[in-house]
């Protein structure tokens, strides 16, 4: 039922005079109530139609009458196909004939989808009023006609009537806009094209579709009433703006029904489920799972057609559970002097969800451990605390300690939860007594001790002490571990060390006047355990040597200018009993003052020279006296041996006294000579054999005749035991 509103923003509601039979949707299409046999004689019913905002109100009688394929009506007894005229009028003047166009409105054509027939069925006839004079031809083109999809619509060229020849589909096509003609036997247009519009009435012939089958939402424990979960949404095929598209929907079952079997609601427009009712735990309930129904015709149980989908809600955790000790106190042990070490493990229980910021713990010390010698951390799989060890702890100091701890979750607690944010336990701790190794004190011992001590003199006693108070042993047992002189021996039983040798800080083995030993102090606990010492002996220098003269070996010129000779004075003493020192020569025998000089030019050094103007080339052995400061002195008489070469003006020996000089024999300088002369005489031989070998080669070739051909002096012998002729 159409009615034309000038108003298209007017809210018309539409009412049936036949309630109980017959219903007017909001577009204004027909329902049946009810299921009825139509007679054959037409049924009759008041639509109305009243205007929301001025109550004005129209009304149409409706006259309901059976197709005839199911009334069983006869010819006569089908309603009359409606004609349309093609526009045009006709005005008789003392002129010809003239046609003035009019312009008409024809209104749509209105055909319902899904059809059964009938087919080809007809719609309307289309004529001209010409056709009583001329013989006219009707054709209709358009989509549907002679445009894809063609042949759905057809018209017979001769009558006019227009036809479909199947069933229409709205969600393919909606509507379809078709233009009728008519021209004479010649194809000339005697009426200009007219329009015409098919609608195709939507039928409730599409269920309701959802765009997943299933959703996934989410909703936080403890949620209030009214929160959002999540929007489900379908779509119909039919006619949106009818209520043949128009869906409703509605939560059909909720599993599980824990804690009460309506947790939660849908918009029925719009598919927003939301909650509505307090009581979320994931602790208890996870996850719901609701089945959501999409009916159309405005959820109309009897004619709507409906659809299903799965929502799927999850119980998102919130930290609404603290971690709890599974006891009040837990016990543990460790053995001394052990490090990073677990000495116990505190359990926990969480209900939150697992290895999320609301379930891992967080453990801390709150009292009984003022000096920090343990931590907690956490195990990250069992959520568990290790209590370790991070300091070492001596039984004889600390045998137990009893710590308070307490645990909490890495996020606060959420508002509103009643429970104490954090939960707390005792620790009792037992350290073990366990063997300990000795320790000499001091650890190392300094001694400060004359060199030049003989063997068998007592030097010190080295002990050490056990720290195991507790433990029944004997005493300890000491022994030597390192003396790298073998200077000393200890005592096994009471730590004395006696020297096997004299001391002596000029030894290779001390360093800076110091001596290092090293001594082994062992119990005899399970297992035996020991512990070393270091014995260090400042060894005080006392004048135990002489100096001596440094180089020992030099060398001079004959003559008296230059020749002085620069040497030095080495004591392994140390001050105050090195230098400076006295240099001097002997009184014996008589020709060293006489020959020689000697003069101190500074604490350790001084200069030999001669005391002659001439002294013959060779080696001789000089004598030189030197004394050092020490109280008492110690003095030395120390051989220089000087060679005195022949110089020349520069003052260097020449090259045979500085052959002499390197250290070379008479021997020696011999052999050298020798080898000279023979490689010189070698070269000389491969000389003159070269000089031979020339000669030879060019005899040879003044004897070859180099026009004569060496292949013509060859011979052919064919007598047995024939020779060479002369020729």
């Amino acid at each position: 039922v159409k009615f034309q509103s000038c108003d298209e923003n007017k809210k018309i509601h539409f009412g049936s005079s036949e309630p109980e039979d017959f219903r007017v949707g909001e577009d204004g299409v027909v329902y049946a109530e009810r299921s009825f046999q139509l007679s054959a004689e037409p049924t009759e019913f008041i639509v109305s139609a009243q205007d929301k905002e001025t109550q004005e109100e129209w009304q149409m009688r409706v006259k309901l009458t059976p197709e005839p394929a199911f009334a069983g009506a006869s010819e006569k007894d089908q309603k009359k196909i409606e004609d349309i005229v093609f526009p045009w009028q006709q005005y008789k003047h003392s002129s010809p004939l003239k046609r003035q166009k009019r312009d008409w409105v024809i209104p749509p054509i209105n055909l319902p989808e899904n059809s059964r027939g009938p087919f080809p069925q007809e719609l309307v006839r289309i004529r001209s009023d010409r056709d009583k004079s001329l013989s006219l031809r009707y054709s209709v083109t358009g989509p549907g006609a002679d445009q894809p999809p063609t042949g759905i619509f057809i018209i017979n060229p001769i009558s006019g009537q227009l036809s479909v020849t199947k069933p229409l589909d709205r969600e393919q096509i909606a509507s379809f806009h078709l233009r009728a003609h008519a021209v004479d036997v010649n194809g000339n247009q005697v009426e200009n094209p007219i329009d015409i519009v098919i609608n195709v009435i939507d039928m409730n012939d599409n269920r309701p579709e959802f765009l997943h089958q299933v959703w996934n939402g989410t909703v936080p424990e403890g949620s209030k009433p009214g929160t959002y979960v999540m929007t489900v949404t379908a779509i119909d095929a039919d006619d949106p703006n009818a209520q043949n598209g128009m869906l409703r929907y509605r939560i059909l079952s909720q599993a599980p029904s824990s804690p009460s079997p309506n947790m939660f609601t849908i918009n029925n427009e719009t598919g927003d489920i939301i909650t509505v009712a307090a009581g979320l735990d994931r602790e208890k309930v996870q996850q719901y799972t609701l089945i959501i129904q999409a009916t159309d015709m405005e959820g109309n149980p009897t004619y709507g057609l409906s659809n299903t989908a799965t929502a799927v809600i999850t119980v998102t955790d919130v930290n609404d559970n603290p971690p709890e000790f599974t006891a009040m106190t837990f016990y543990g042990e460790v053995p001394e002097n052990r490090v990073d070490v677990i000495v116990a493990n505190l359990t926990v229980t969480d209900k939150d969800q697992p290895h999320t910021p609301a379930w891992n713990a967080m453990y801390r010390m709150t009292g009984g451990d003022p000096t920090g010698r343990f931590t907690i951390l956490t195990d990250p799989n069992s959520n568990d605390g290790l209590v370790t060890v991070v300091k070492p702890i001596d039984f004889e100091t600390n045998r137990m300690f009893v710590l308070t701890v307490a645990a909490e979750n890495q996020v606060p607690l959420a508002k509103g939860i009643q429970h104490p944010p954090q939960s707390t336990a005792t620790v009792s701790i037992t350290v073990i007594d366990v063997n300990e190794s000795p320790y000499f004190v001091p650890n190392p011992k300094l001694v400060r001790q004359e060199e030049g001590l003989l063997a068998g003199n007592m030097l010190t006693t080295f002990t050490a002490q056990d720290p195991d108070r507790y433990m029944q042993q004997t005493s300890l047992r000491y022994s030597k571990l390192s003396d790298p002189a073998n200077w000393l021996k200890i005592d096994p039983v009471n730590g004395q060390i006696t020297t096997t040798a004299v001391l002596d800080r000029e030894s290779i083995y001390v360093q800076n006047n110091m001596y290092n030993a090293t001594f082994l102090a062992s119990d005899n606990g399970i297992p035996p355990m020991s512990g070393t010492g270091t014995l260090q002996i400042y060894l005080l220098d006392i004048n135990d040597n002489a100096p001596q003269v440094n180089p020992k070996e030099a060398t001079t010129c004959e003559t008296l200018q230059p020749n002085a000779i620069n040497i030095t004075a080495v004591d392994p003493d140390i001050d105050p009993n090195a230098g400076p020192f006295a240099f001097e020569l002997p009184d014996t025998p008589a020709s060293i003052k006489r020959n020689w000089t000697i003069v101190r030019i500074s604490g350790d050094h001084a200069q030999l020279s001669l005391r002659i103007r001439f002294l013959e080339a060779g080696i001789y052995d000089v004598p030189i006296v030197i004394t050092d400061s020490g109280n008492p002195h110690a003095s030395s008489t120390s051989v220089l041996k000087v060679k005195v070469c022949q110089c020349d003006i520069n003052g260097d020996c020449t090259d045979v006294d500085r052959i002499v000089g390197a250290g070379l024999g008479t021997g020696a300088i011999i052999a050298i000579l020798l080898c000279i002369i023979i490689l010189l005489i070698l070269v000389l031989m491969f000389v003159v054999w070269m000089k031979r070998r020339d000669k030879e080669r060019q005899a040879k070739q003044l004897l070859i005749d180099p026009e004569d051909d060496v292949r013509d002096n060859i011979l052919k012998y064919d007598e047995e035991g024939g020779g060479e002729e002369d020729q």
